[in-house]
């Protein structure tokens, strides 16, 4: 009996998924584009003389920072709209404003060794307008208790 009721609902299901969709779209109700409003493509690009930065060896409760050298090698303006460290303990700071092709410029990083110990790899996601959007950089190296 059960094996029916299965059969009759699977058919049921079947045969109302059959409609032409076509058939459902009613005319009036849809937008147009015109190819001024999509979006094109940016050439926009991040060279940095280098995306990882080995802070050493410091002692636990130490500071440090680092600034993140880049060129927007693009022709188009470079946007970083948001910045996120892998956790609190790794702060970006970024510009605010669109970079010039061609233009340099810099994202400091400071990295709080506070409550930390052992190797670090910590990571600093920028989100931008290339494609792809994010851009990583790393932070890494050694936290040492102090020596009592």
């Amino acid at each position: 009996m059960r094996i029916i009721v299965v059969i009759v609902v699977l058919s049921l299901a079947f045969s109302s998924c059959q409609e032409n969709a076509v058939s459902k779209i009613n005319p009036s109700k849809q937008t147009k584009v015109h190819l001024d409003q999509v979006d094109r493509p940016t050439d926009v690009q991040m060279d940095f003389d280098a995306t990882e930065w080995d802070f050493g060896e410091i002692i636990q409760g130490d500071v440090v920072a680092h600034a993140f050298e880049f060129t927007n090698s693009g022709t188009d303006p470079l946007i970083i709209s948001d910045a996120k460290g892998s956790c609190g303990c790794t702060v970006p700071e970024w510009p605010k404003v669109p970079i010039a092709s061609g233009e340099k410029a810099t994202i400091n990083v400071k990295f709080d060794s506070k409550g930390k110990k052992g190797k670090q790899n910590k990571r600093v996601t920028l989100i931008t307008n290339m494609v792809p959007s994010q851009k990583v950089l790393i932070v890494k190296g050694q936290v040492n208790l102090k020596e009592d």
